[in-house]
Protein backbone atom coordinates (compact mmCIF):
# COMPACT_ATOMS: atom_id res chain seq x y z
CA UNK A 1 0.00 0.00 0.00
CA UNK A 2 3.11 1.75 1.00
CA UNK A 3 4.17 2.26 -2.86
CA UNK A 4 0.38 3.46 -3.97
CA UNK A 5 0.69 6.13 -0.91
CA UNK A 6 4.38 7.66 -2.45
CA UNK A 7 2.68 7.89 -5.89
CA UNK A 8 1.36 11.68 -6.97
CA UNK A 9 -2.52 12.50 -7.09
CA UNK A 10 -2.30 12.70 -10.56
CA UNK A 11 -0.75 9.13 -10.90
CA UNK A 12 -3.08 7.61 -8.87
CA UNK A 13 -5.96 9.16 -10.14
CA UNK A 14 -4.62 7.58 -14.12
CA UNK A 15 -3.79 4.36 -12.20
CA UNK A 16 -7.14 3.76 -10.62
CA UNK A 17 -8.95 4.58 -13.73
CA UNK A 18 -6.69 2.98 -15.97
CA UNK A 19 -6.90 -0.15 -14.48
CA UNK A 20 -10.86 0.25 -14.43
CA UNK A 21 -10.86 1.07 -18.41
CA UNK A 22 -8.57 -2.38 -18.77
CA UNK A 23 -11.36 -4.39 -17.25
CA UNK A 24 -13.76 -2.80 -19.47
CA UNK A 25 -11.66 -3.69 -22.50
CA UNK A 26 -11.08 -7.00 -21.16
CA UNK A 27 -15.03 -7.60 -21.15
CA UNK A 28 -15.25 -5.96 -24.23
CA UNK A 29 -12.57 -8.20 -25.86
CA UNK A 30 -14.13 -11.42 -24.19
CA UNK A 31 -17.88 -10.61 -25.51
CA UNK A 32 -16.95 -9.89 -28.91
CA UNK A 33 -14.97 -12.92 -29.51
CA UNK A 34 -17.29 -15.23 -28.12
CA UNK A 35 -19.97 -13.24 -30.55
CA UNK A 36 -17.80 -13.65 -33.42
CA UNK A 37 -17.06 -17.56 -32.68
CA UNK A 38 -21.22 -17.82 -31.91
CA UNK A 39 -21.84 -16.14 -35.33
CA UNK A 40 -19.25 -17.88 -37.08
CA UNK A 41 -21.13 -21.06 -35.69
CA UNK A 42 -24.10 -20.42 -36.72
CA UNK A 43 -22.70 -19.32 -40.13
CA UNK A 44 -21.60 -22.65 -40.70
CA UNK A 45 -25.05 -24.39 -39.83
CA UNK A 46 -26.83 -22.41 -42.11
CA UNK A 47 -24.79 -22.21 -45.52
CA UNK A 48 -22.76 -25.56 -45.01
CA UNK A 49 -25.55 -28.47 -42.90
CA UNK A 50 -28.62 -26.66 -43.74
CA UNK A 51 -26.80 -25.62 -47.48
CA UNK A 52 -26.43 -29.48 -47.84
CA UNK A 53 -29.19 -31.30 -46.32
CA UNK A 54 -31.69 -28.58 -48.53
CA UNK A 55 -30.15 -29.83 -51.66
CA UNK A 56 -30.12 -33.22 -50.59
CA UNK A 57 -34.35 -32.44 -49.82
CA UNK A 58 -34.48 -30.70 -53.46
CA UNK A 59 -33.41 -33.40 -55.24
CA UNK A 60 -35.43 -35.58 -53.66
CA UNK A 61 -38.01 -33.44 -54.30
CA UNK A 62 -37.40 -33.52 -57.86
CA UNK A 63 -36.92 -36.85 -58.38
CA UNK A 64 -40.61 -37.29 -56.58
CA UNK A 65 -41.49 -34.47 -59.39
CA UNK A 66 -40.22 -36.35 -62.28
CA UNK A 67 -42.00 -39.90 -61.19
CA UNK A 68 -45.30 -37.93 -61.12
CA UNK A 69 -44.59 -36.11 -64.82
CA UNK A 70 -43.79 -40.05 -65.86
CA UNK A 71 -47.19 -40.87 -64.63
CA UNK A 72 -48.65 -37.96 -66.23
CA UNK A 73 -47.06 -39.21 -69.31
CA UNK A 74 -48.60 -42.77 -69.56
CA UNK A 75 -51.90 -41.21 -68.87
CA UNK A 76 -52.23 -38.20 -71.87
CA UNK A 77 -52.16 -38.96 -75.01
CA UNK A 78 -51.80 -34.97 -76.22
CA UNK A 79 -48.43 -35.25 -77.98
CA UNK A 80 -47.86 -31.32 -77.23
CA UNK A 81 -48.68 -32.17 -73.26
CA UNK A 82 -46.46 -34.83 -73.23
CA UNK A 83 -43.72 -33.07 -75.05
CA UNK A 84 -44.06 -29.96 -72.31
CA UNK A 85 -43.84 -32.80 -69.38
CA UNK A 86 -40.67 -34.15 -70.69
CA UNK A 87 -39.66 -30.73 -70.83
CA UNK A 88 -40.44 -30.20 -67.48
CA UNK A 89 -38.76 -33.60 -66.28
CA UNK A 90 -35.22 -32.33 -68.37
CA UNK A 91 -36.02 -28.80 -66.16
CA UNK A 92 -36.01 -31.28 -63.02
CA UNK A 93 -32.95 -33.32 -63.94
CA UNK A 94 -30.77 -30.06 -64.76
CA UNK A 95 -31.29 -28.71 -61.47
CA UNK A 96 -30.39 -32.09 -59.47
CA UNK A 97 -26.99 -32.37 -61.93
CA UNK A 98 -26.44 -29.08 -60.64
CA UNK A 99 -27.45 -29.98 -56.75
CA UNK A 100 -25.07 -32.96 -57.17
CA UNK A 101 -22.35 -30.74 -58.42
CA UNK A 102 -22.57 -28.32 -55.81
CA UNK A 103 -22.83 -31.64 -52.75
CA UNK A 104 -19.21 -33.65 -54.46
CA UNK A 105 -17.71 -29.67 -54.46
CA UNK A 106 -19.04 -29.60 -50.94
CA UNK A 107 -17.63 -33.28 -49.46
CA UNK A 108 -14.64 -33.55 -51.72
CA UNK A 109 -12.41 -33.31 -48.50
CA UNK A 110 -14.86 -35.48 -46.63
CA UNK A 111 -14.23 -39.16 -48.11
CA UNK A 112 -17.27 -41.40 -46.08
CA UNK A 113 -19.73 -39.03 -47.13
CA UNK A 114 -18.30 -38.53 -51.29
CA UNK A 115 -18.32 -42.02 -51.83
CA UNK A 116 -22.29 -42.28 -50.53
CA UNK A 117 -22.58 -39.13 -52.95
CA UNK A 118 -21.39 -41.05 -55.69
CA UNK A 119 -23.30 -43.96 -55.07
CA UNK A 120 -26.27 -41.78 -55.04
CA UNK A 121 -24.99 -40.24 -58.05
CA UNK A 122 -24.40 -43.87 -60.39
CA UNK A 123 -28.25 -44.71 -59.05
CA UNK A 124 -29.40 -41.86 -59.85
CA UNK A 125 -27.83 -41.74 -63.70
CA UNK A 126 -28.97 -45.75 -64.02
CA UNK A 127 -32.73 -44.07 -63.18
CA UNK A 128 -32.18 -41.60 -65.42
CA UNK A 129 -31.76 -43.89 -68.03
CA UNK A 130 -34.08 -45.96 -67.17
CA UNK A 131 -36.41 -43.07 -67.70
CA UNK A 132 -35.63 -42.44 -70.50
CA UNK A 133 -36.40 -45.91 -71.90
CA UNK A 134 -40.12 -45.50 -69.79
CA UNK A 135 -40.61 -42.47 -71.83
CA UNK A 136 -39.45 -44.18 -75.19
CA UNK A 137 -41.78 -46.54 -74.47
CA UNK A 138 -44.88 -44.45 -73.40
CA UNK A 139 -44.44 -42.40 -77.29
CA UNK A 140 -44.14 -45.77 -79.02
CA UNK A 141 -47.50 -46.52 -77.19
CA UNK A 142 -46.13 -49.38 -74.97
CA UNK A 143 -47.53 -47.55 -71.90
CA UNK A 144 -47.72 -50.84 -70.06
CA UNK A 145 -44.23 -52.02 -70.35
CA UNK A 146 -43.19 -48.61 -69.59
CA UNK A 147 -45.35 -49.42 -65.92
CA UNK A 148 -44.33 -52.19 -65.37
CA UNK A 149 -40.28 -50.70 -65.50
CA UNK A 150 -41.79 -47.78 -63.25
CA UNK A 151 -42.37 -50.45 -60.02
CA UNK A 152 -39.79 -52.48 -60.99
CA UNK A 153 -36.44 -51.60 -61.47
CA UNK A 154 -36.94 -48.26 -60.97
CA UNK A 155 -38.48 -48.93 -57.93
CA UNK A 156 -35.19 -50.42 -56.35
CA UNK A 157 -33.31 -47.50 -57.79
CA UNK A 158 -35.70 -44.96 -55.97
CA UNK A 159 -35.29 -46.43 -53.27
CA UNK A 160 -31.83 -46.73 -53.24
CA UNK A 161 -31.85 -43.08 -53.96
CA UNK A 162 -33.91 -41.99 -50.78
CA UNK A 163 -32.03 -43.96 -48.56
CA UNK A 164 -28.56 -42.85 -49.23
CA UNK A 165 -30.22 -38.74 -49.69
CA UNK A 166 -31.93 -39.66 -46.08
CA UNK A 167 -28.64 -41.08 -44.58
CA UNK A 168 -26.65 -38.33 -45.62
CA UNK A 169 -29.05 -35.59 -44.66
CA UNK A 170 -29.19 -37.62 -41.10
CA UNK A 171 -25.55 -37.16 -41.05
CA UNK A 172 -26.02 -33.08 -41.54
CA UNK A 173 -28.87 -32.19 -39.01
CA UNK A 174 -26.45 -34.76 -36.54
CA UNK A 175 -24.09 -32.06 -37.46
CA UNK A 176 -26.02 -29.14 -37.08
CA UNK A 177 -27.10 -30.10 -33.65
CA UNK A 178 -23.60 -30.28 -32.33
CA UNK A 179 -23.11 -27.15 -33.51
CA UNK A 180 -26.01 -25.77 -32.11
CA UNK A 181 -25.27 -27.39 -28.74
CA UNK A 182 -21.90 -25.73 -29.36
CA UNK A 183 -22.89 -22.02 -29.45
CA UNK A 184 -25.33 -22.83 -26.69
CA UNK A 185 -22.20 -23.94 -24.22
CA UNK A 186 -20.13 -20.57 -25.62
CA UNK A 187 -23.07 -18.82 -25.00
CA UNK A 188 -23.44 -19.76 -21.29
CA UNK A 189 -19.67 -19.50 -21.01
CA UNK A 190 -19.94 -15.76 -22.27
CA UNK A 191 -22.56 -15.30 -19.59
CA UNK A 192 -20.24 -16.59 -16.84
CA UNK A 193 -17.16 -14.51 -17.49
CA UNK A 194 -19.78 -11.57 -17.91
CA UNK A 195 -21.15 -11.50 -14.87
CA UNK A 196 -17.31 -12.84 -12.90
CA UNK A 197 -15.58 -9.98 -14.62
CA UNK A 198 -18.55 -7.55 -14.26
CA UNK A 199 -19.13 -8.33 -10.41
CA UNK A 200 -15.50 -8.03 -9.73
CA UNK A 201 -15.03 -4.79 -12.06
CA UNK A 202 -18.00 -3.26 -9.83
CA UNK A 203 -15.71 -4.01 -6.60
CA UNK A 204 -12.61 -2.63 -7.49
CA UNK A 205 -14.40 0.26 -8.61
CA UNK A 206 -15.96 0.76 -5.34
CA UNK A 207 -12.66 -0.08 -3.74
CA UNK A 208 -10.70 2.47 -5.31
CA UNK A 209 -13.17 5.33 -5.05
CA UNK A 210 -12.95 4.62 -1.16
CA UNK A 211 -8.80 4.12 -1.10
CA UNK A 212 -9.18 7.37 -3.11
CA UNK A 213 -11.08 9.52 -0.68
CA UNK A 214 -9.30 8.13 2.07
CA UNK A 215 -5.67 8.91 1.00
CA UNK A 216 -6.65 12.14 -0.74
CA UNK A 217 -9.94 13.82 0.97
CA UNK A 218 -9.43 13.01 4.04
CA UNK A 219 -5.80 14.76 4.91
CA UNK A 220 -7.11 17.55 2.68
CA UNK A 221 -9.66 18.04 5.43
CA UNK A 222 -7.40 17.59 8.02
CA UNK A 223 -5.35 20.49 6.84
CA UNK A 224 -8.44 22.96 6.57
CA UNK A 225 -9.26 22.32 10.25
CA UNK A 226 -5.84 22.93 11.08
CA UNK A 227 -5.30 25.87 9.15
CA UNK A 228 -8.64 27.18 10.61
CA UNK A 229 -7.12 26.73 14.27
CA UNK A 230 -3.65 28.51 13.31
CA UNK A 231 -5.83 31.07 11.65
CA UNK A 232 -7.73 31.45 15.14
CA UNK A 233 -4.06 32.03 16.59
CA UNK A 234 -4.08 28.42 18.06
CA UNK A 235 -0.50 27.41 17.62
CA UNK A 236 -0.61 24.14 19.84
CA UNK A 237 -2.27 22.58 17.32
CA UNK A 238 -0.82 18.94 16.50
CA UNK A 239 -0.43 17.67 12.88
CA UNK A 240 -0.31 14.03 12.73
CA UNK A 241 2.84 12.80 10.84
CA UNK A 242 2.06 11.52 7.23
CA UNK A 243 5.44 9.95 5.72
CA UNK A 244 3.96 10.03 2.24
CA UNK A 245 5.90 10.98 -0.89
CA UNK A 246 2.77 12.29 -2.35
CA UNK A 247 1.29 15.91 -2.72
CA UNK A 248 -0.66 14.84 0.51
CA UNK A 249 2.91 14.06 2.56
CA UNK A 250 4.89 17.25 1.15
CA UNK A 251 1.80 19.92 2.45
CA UNK A 252 1.53 17.51 5.53
CA UNK A 253 5.74 18.44 5.93
CA UNK A 254 4.90 22.05 5.10
CA UNK A 255 1.94 22.94 7.75
CA UNK A 256 4.57 21.33 10.70
CA UNK A 257 7.13 23.88 9.64
CA UNK A 258 5.01 26.60 9.83
CA UNK A 259 3.98 25.70 13.07
CA UNK A 260 7.13 25.28 14.26
CA UNK A 261 8.38 28.71 12.94
CA UNK A 262 5.10 30.31 14.36
CA UNK A 263 5.83 28.72 17.50
CA UNK A 264 9.89 29.76 17.69
CA UNK A 265 8.54 32.87 16.64
CA UNK A 266 5.82 33.20 19.77
CA UNK A 267 7.91 32.36 22.51
CA UNK A 268 10.92 35.15 20.78
CA UNK A 269 8.15 38.15 21.43
CA UNK A 270 7.15 36.76 24.56
CA UNK A 271 10.82 36.86 25.96
CA UNK A 272 11.43 40.41 24.80
CA UNK A 273 8.06 41.40 26.03
CA UNK A 274 9.77 40.09 29.25
CA UNK A 275 12.50 42.72 29.06
CA UNK A 276 15.53 40.39 27.38
CA UNK A 277 16.43 41.92 24.20
CA UNK A 278 19.42 40.11 24.22
CA UNK A 279 17.65 37.44 22.15
CA UNK A 280 19.00 36.72 18.61
CA UNK A 281 16.50 36.44 15.92
CA UNK A 282 17.97 34.37 12.55
CA UNK A 283 15.61 35.00 9.73
CA UNK A 284 15.40 31.59 7.34
CA UNK A 285 16.06 33.43 4.25
CA UNK A 286 15.85 37.42 2.38
CA UNK A 287 12.44 36.18 2.04
CA UNK A 288 11.36 35.73 5.38
CA UNK A 289 9.62 38.71 6.24
CA UNK A 290 8.59 38.35 9.86
CA UNK A 291 11.78 37.09 10.67
CA UNK A 292 13.32 39.86 9.09
CA UNK A 293 10.78 42.22 11.09
CA UNK A 294 11.60 41.04 14.46
CA UNK A 295 15.19 40.78 14.13
CA UNK A 296 14.82 45.00 13.29
CA UNK A 297 12.37 45.44 15.98
CA UNK A 298 14.96 44.15 18.39
CA UNK A 299 18.08 45.92 17.33
CA UNK A 300 15.89 49.13 17.39
CA UNK A 301 14.39 48.52 20.68
CA UNK A 302 18.11 47.76 21.69
CA UNK A 303 19.30 51.05 20.51
CA UNK A 304 16.64 53.04 21.97
CA UNK A 305 17.27 51.10 25.80
CA UNK A 306 20.95 52.61 25.00
CA UNK A 307 20.03 56.05 24.01
CA UNK A 308 17.23 55.87 26.85
CA UNK A 309 20.24 54.71 29.48
CA UNK A 310 22.47 57.67 27.84
CA UNK A 311 19.78 60.01 28.52
CA UNK A 312 19.42 58.97 32.23
CA UNK A 313 23.41 59.24 32.83
CA UNK A 314 23.17 62.67 31.25
CA UNK A 315 20.13 63.77 33.50
CA UNK A 316 21.69 62.65 36.40
CA UNK A 317 25.01 64.66 36.21
CA UNK A 318 22.64 67.56 35.18
CA UNK A 319 20.06 67.37 37.95
CA UNK A 320 21.43 70.02 40.08
CA UNK A 321 21.66 72.29 37.11
CA UNK A 322 17.84 72.25 36.10
CA UNK A 323 16.98 71.95 39.70
CA UNK A 324 14.28 75.06 39.18
CA UNK A 325 12.24 71.99 36.65
CA UNK A 326 12.50 69.03 38.43
CA UNK A 327 9.33 68.53 39.36
CA UNK A 328 7.59 69.23 36.28
CA UNK A 329 9.91 67.24 34.12
CA UNK A 330 9.90 64.03 36.48
CA UNK A 331 6.09 64.06 35.97
CA UNK A 332 6.36 65.02 32.74
CA UNK A 333 9.22 62.43 32.21
CA UNK A 334 6.75 59.48 33.92
CA UNK A 335 3.40 60.49 31.67
CA UNK A 336 6.61 60.12 28.56
CA UNK A 337 7.78 56.98 29.64
CA UNK A 338 4.53 55.73 30.24
CA UNK A 339 3.18 56.17 26.85
CA UNK A 340 6.62 55.10 25.19
CA UNK A 341 6.21 51.82 26.79
CA UNK A 342 2.53 51.56 25.71
CA UNK A 343 3.20 52.79 22.68
CA UNK A 344 5.93 50.28 22.49
CA UNK A 345 4.45 47.12 23.66
CA UNK A 346 1.33 48.07 21.25
CA UNK A 347 3.94 48.54 17.99
CA UNK A 348 5.45 45.20 19.52
CA UNK A 349 2.24 43.52 19.48
CA UNK A 350 0.98 44.94 16.38
CA UNK A 351 3.79 43.97 14.31
CA UNK A 352 4.11 40.69 15.48
CA UNK A 353 0.07 39.77 14.28
CA UNK A 354 0.93 41.67 10.91
CA UNK A 355 3.89 39.83 10.29
CA UNK A 356 2.33 36.32 11.45
CA UNK A 357 -0.64 37.34 9.37
CA UNK A 358 1.20 38.14 6.61
CA UNK A 359 3.00 34.81 6.19
CA UNK A 360 0.20 32.66 6.99
CA UNK A 361 -1.94 34.01 4.71
CA UNK A 362 0.51 33.35 1.72
CA UNK A 363 1.35 29.99 2.66
CA UNK A 364 -2.21 29.29 3.13
CA UNK A 365 -3.04 30.84 -0.56
CA UNK A 366 -0.81 28.95 -1.91
CA UNK A 367 -1.11 25.79 -0.50
CA UNK A 368 -4.76 26.27 -1.61
CA UNK A 369 -4.09 27.15 -5.61
CA UNK A 370 -2.27 23.88 -5.52
CA UNK A 371 -4.79 21.70 -4.04
CA UNK A 372 -7.23 23.64 -6.65
CA UNK A 373 -5.10 22.75 -9.64
CA UNK A 374 -5.21 18.73 -8.41
CA UNK A 375 -8.63 18.98 -7.89
CA UNK A 376 -9.53 20.28 -11.62
CA UNK A 377 -6.49 17.52 -12.43
CA UNK A 378 -8.55 14.93 -11.57
CA UNK A 379 -12.08 16.34 -12.35
CA UNK A 380 -10.49 16.50 -15.80
CA UNK A 381 -9.43 12.70 -15.84
CA UNK A 382 -13.14 11.59 -14.03
CA UNK A 383 -14.67 13.25 -17.49
CA UNK A 384 -12.01 11.26 -19.73
CA UNK A 385 -13.01 7.91 -17.92
CA UNK A 386 -16.80 9.07 -18.34
CA UNK A 387 -16.09 9.60 -21.81
CA UNK A 388 -14.22 5.94 -22.42
CA UNK A 389 -17.45 4.41 -20.42
CA UNK A 390 -19.33 5.85 -23.16
CA UNK A 391 -17.59 4.68 -25.87
CA UNK A 392 -17.75 1.12 -24.66
CA UNK A 393 -21.33 1.74 -24.37
CA UNK A 394 -22.09 2.24 -28.11
CA UNK A 395 -19.65 -0.93 -28.85
CA UNK A 396 -21.98 -2.44 -26.49
CA UNK A 397 -24.73 -1.63 -29.05
CA UNK A 398 -22.84 -2.57 -31.62
CA UNK A 399 -22.64 -6.07 -30.69
CA UNK A 400 -26.52 -6.15 -29.99
CA UNK A 401 -26.70 -5.30 -33.71
CA UNK A 402 -25.20 -8.09 -34.86
CA UNK A 403 -26.84 -10.55 -32.94
CA UNK A 404 -30.08 -8.48 -34.35
CA UNK A 405 -28.80 -9.34 -37.80
CA UNK A 406 -28.26 -13.35 -36.54
CA UNK A 407 -31.73 -13.10 -35.92
CA UNK A 408 -32.57 -11.55 -39.74
CA UNK A 409 -30.70 -14.64 -41.11
CA UNK A 410 -32.56 -16.89 -39.15
CA UNK A 411 -35.68 -15.91 -40.32
CA UNK A 412 -34.63 -16.32 -44.05
CA UNK A 413 -33.93 -20.08 -43.20
CA UNK A 414 -37.48 -20.26 -42.31
CA UNK A 415 -38.38 -18.78 -45.12
CA UNK A 416 -36.79 -21.64 -47.07
CA UNK A 417 -38.03 -24.11 -45.17
CA UNK A 418 -41.55 -22.85 -45.66
CA UNK A 419 -40.63 -23.14 -49.42
CA UNK A 420 -39.05 -26.62 -49.19
CA UNK A 421 -42.61 -27.56 -47.40
CA UNK A 422 -44.77 -26.15 -50.12
CA UNK A 423 -43.18 -28.68 -52.57
CA UNK A 424 -43.87 -31.32 -50.35
CA UNK A 425 -47.17 -29.94 -50.09
CA UNK A 426 -47.49 -29.79 -54.40
CA UNK A 427 -46.43 -33.66 -54.25
CA UNK A 428 -48.59 -34.43 -52.12
CA UNK A 429 -51.44 -32.84 -54.26
CA UNK A 430 -49.60 -34.27 -57.16
CA UNK A 431 -49.91 -37.82 -55.43
CA UNK A 432 -53.67 -37.06 -54.83
CA UNK A 433 -54.48 -36.50 -58.24
CA UNK A 434 -52.99 -39.36 -59.81
CA UNK A 435 -54.74 -42.04 -57.21
CA UNK A 436 -57.78 -40.01 -59.06
CA UNK A 437 -56.86 -41.02 -62.11
CA UNK A 438 -55.33 -44.52 -61.27
CA UNK A 439 -58.85 -44.77 -59.52
CA UNK A 440 -60.39 -44.25 -63.29
CA UNK A 441 -57.99 -46.35 -65.32
CA UNK A 442 -59.65 -49.31 -62.77
CA UNK A 443 -57.72 -52.69 -63.04
CA UNK A 444 -55.44 -51.18 -65.37
CA UNK A 445 -54.33 -48.24 -62.80
CA UNK A 446 -53.40 -50.28 -59.35
CA UNK A 447 -49.87 -50.53 -60.05
CA UNK A 448 -50.17 -46.40 -61.32
CA UNK A 449 -52.25 -46.01 -57.44
CA UNK A 450 -49.28 -47.50 -55.63
CA UNK A 451 -47.04 -45.28 -56.78
CA UNK A 452 -48.87 -42.42 -56.21
CA UNK A 453 -49.21 -43.38 -52.52
CA UNK A 454 -45.46 -44.05 -52.21
CA UNK A 455 -45.21 -40.18 -53.47
CA UNK A 456 -47.75 -39.35 -50.74
CA UNK A 457 -45.42 -40.91 -48.74
CA UNK A 458 -42.53 -39.31 -49.65
CA UNK A 459 -44.11 -35.94 -49.46
CA UNK A 460 -44.79 -36.92 -45.78
CA UNK A 461 -41.28 -37.57 -45.25
CA UNK A 462 -40.37 -33.45 -46.55
CA UNK A 463 -42.94 -32.31 -43.89
CA UNK A 464 -41.32 -34.11 -41.38
CA UNK A 465 -37.72 -33.25 -42.65
CA UNK A 466 -39.11 -29.32 -42.55
CA UNK A 467 -40.09 -29.74 -39.20
CA UNK A 468 -37.06 -31.38 -37.97
CA UNK A 469 -35.09 -28.05 -39.63
CA UNK A 470 -37.52 -25.88 -37.93
CA UNK A 471 -36.88 -27.34 -34.60
CA UNK A 472 -33.28 -26.80 -34.87
CA UNK A 473 -34.02 -23.60 -36.22
CA UNK A 474 -35.44 -22.71 -33.19
CA UNK A 475 -32.76 -23.71 -31.09
CA UNK A 476 -30.56 -21.78 -32.82
CA UNK A 477 -32.63 -18.65 -32.10
CA UNK A 478 -32.96 -19.51 -28.53
CA UNK A 479 -28.99 -19.68 -28.57
CA UNK A 480 -29.30 -15.90 -30.28
CA UNK A 481 -31.37 -14.64 -27.26
CA UNK A 482 -28.85 -16.15 -24.80
CA UNK A 483 -26.12 -14.08 -26.34
CA UNK A 484 -28.57 -10.44 -26.43
CA UNK A 485 -28.70 -11.81 -22.50
CA UNK A 486 -25.59 -11.71 -22.23
CA UNK A 487 -24.93 -8.52 -24.19
CA UNK A 488 -27.52 -6.50 -22.24
CA UNK A 489 -25.84 -7.66 -18.63
CA UNK A 490 -22.76 -6.58 -20.22
CA UNK A 491 -24.07 -3.10 -20.83
CA UNK A 492 -25.31 -3.06 -17.05
CA UNK A 493 -22.27 -3.87 -16.33
CA UNK A 494 -20.72 -0.69 -18.37
CA UNK A 495 -23.41 1.73 -17.10
CA UNK A 496 -22.27 0.26 -13.23
CA UNK A 497 -18.96 1.19 -14.16
CA UNK A 498 -20.10 4.99 -15.83
CA UNK A 499 -22.26 5.56 -12.76
CA UNK A 500 -19.26 5.12 -10.60
CA UNK A 501 -16.87 7.53 -12.31
CA UNK A 502 -19.81 9.84 -12.32
CA UNK A 503 -19.66 9.44 -8.27
CA UNK A 504 -16.48 9.73 -8.01
CA UNK A 505 -16.36 13.05 -9.68
CA UNK A 506 -18.95 14.41 -7.66
CA UNK A 507 -16.24 13.32 -4.56
CA UNK A 508 -13.58 15.49 -6.09
CA UNK A 509 -16.08 18.35 -6.75
CA UNK A 510 -16.51 18.74 -3.07
CA UNK A 511 -13.23 18.10 -2.65
CA UNK A 512 -12.39 21.55 -4.97
CA UNK A 513 -15.33 22.99 -3.10
CA UNK A 514 -13.08 22.31 0.12
CA UNK A 515 -10.23 23.66 -0.96
CA UNK A 516 -12.25 26.87 -1.99
CA UNK A 517 -13.22 27.70 1.09
CA UNK A 518 -9.18 27.09 1.97
CA UNK A 519 -8.62 30.09 -0.18
CA UNK A 520 -11.44 32.06 1.12
CA UNK A 521 -9.87 31.79 4.30
CA UNK A 522 -6.39 33.20 3.24
CA UNK A 523 -8.51 36.00 1.81
CA UNK A 524 -10.15 36.80 5.61
CA UNK A 525 -6.55 36.53 6.87
CA UNK A 526 -5.16 39.25 4.37
CA UNK A 527 -8.03 41.78 5.42
CA UNK A 528 -6.90 41.08 8.86
CA UNK A 529 -3.59 41.90 8.24
CA UNK A 530 -4.87 45.20 6.17
CA UNK A 531 -6.38 46.10 9.42
CA UNK A 532 -3.21 45.70 11.61
CA UNK A 533 -1.73 48.14 9.15
CA UNK A 534 -4.60 50.49 10.58
CA UNK A 535 -3.78 50.17 13.82
CA UNK A 536 0.05 50.96 12.86
CA UNK A 537 -0.96 54.18 11.44
CA UNK A 538 -2.76 54.80 14.71
CA UNK A 539 0.55 54.22 16.97
CA UNK A 540 2.52 56.65 14.79
CA UNK A 541 -0.21 59.23 15.90
CA UNK A 542 0.31 58.92 19.34
CA UNK A 543 3.94 58.82 19.29
CA UNK A 544 3.42 62.17 17.58
CA UNK A 545 1.22 63.01 20.50
CA UNK A 546 4.23 61.87 22.87
CA UNK A 547 6.85 64.09 20.75
CA UNK A 548 4.01 66.88 22.19
CA UNK A 549 4.49 65.78 25.37
CA UNK A 550 8.20 65.76 24.76
CA UNK A 551 7.96 69.32 23.92
CA UNK A 552 5.74 70.75 26.93
CA UNK A 553 8.64 69.12 29.41
CA UNK A 554 10.85 70.63 28.13
CA UNK A 555 9.19 73.94 28.53
CA UNK A 556 8.16 72.85 31.92
CA UNK A 557 11.69 72.38 32.88
CA UNK A 558 12.88 76.27 32.29
CA UNK A 559 10.26 76.94 34.09
CA UNK A 560 10.65 74.36 37.50
CA UNK A 561 14.30 74.99 37.84
CA UNK A 562 13.54 74.53 42.01
CA UNK A 563 12.51 70.90 41.42
CA UNK A 564 16.07 70.03 40.82
CA UNK A 565 15.76 67.50 43.94
CA UNK A 566 13.04 65.47 42.47
CA UNK A 567 14.16 65.17 38.99
CA UNK A 568 17.21 63.64 40.63
CA UNK A 569 15.45 61.05 42.16
CA UNK A 570 13.72 60.45 39.06
CA UNK A 571 16.57 60.00 37.23
CA UNK A 572 17.69 57.25 39.22
CA UNK A 573 14.44 55.21 39.19
CA UNK A 574 14.25 55.59 35.67
CA UNK A 575 18.28 54.14 35.68
CA UNK A 576 16.98 51.44 37.34
CA UNK A 577 14.11 51.07 35.12
CA UNK A 578 16.53 50.88 32.11
CA UNK A 579 18.57 48.17 33.64
CA UNK A 580 15.94 46.04 33.83
CA UNK A 581 16.60 45.36 29.77
CA UNK A 582 19.36 43.43 29.24
CA UNK A 583 21.12 44.04 26.39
Amino acid sequence: MDWFLNRSTRAKIVFSFGLIFSLLVIITGISLYDIWTIKGSQRDVVYKDFRQTFDLMQVRSNLNRARAQILELMLTKDRTKQKALEQEIGVLVAENNQSIKELTQHYKDEPQNLAKLEELSSTLLAYRKSRDEQIALIYRGKVDEARQMGIGIQEERYNKIKDIALEIEKQEMDHAQLQVASSERNANTTLVIFLVIGCGAFLFCVVMTMALTSCIAAPLRLFTDVAERVAAGDLEVTIPAINRGDEVGGLAQSFRRMVAKYSEMAGMTKRIAAGDLAVTVIPQSEKDVMGNALATMVAGLRNITGGIKEGVNVLASASSEIIASTAQVASSAAETATAVNETTATVEEVKQTTQLSSQKAQQVSASAQKSLQVSKQGKKSVEDAVMGMSRIREQMETIAESIVSLSEQGQAIGEIITTVNDLAEQSNLLAVNASIEAAKAGEHGKGFAVVALEVKSLAEQSKQATAQVRAILNDIQKATNAAVMATEQGSKAVEIGERQSGEAGEAIRVLADSVLESAHASTQISASSQQQSVGMDQVALAMENIKDASNLSVTGTKQVELSAQNLHELGQKLKQMVEQFKL
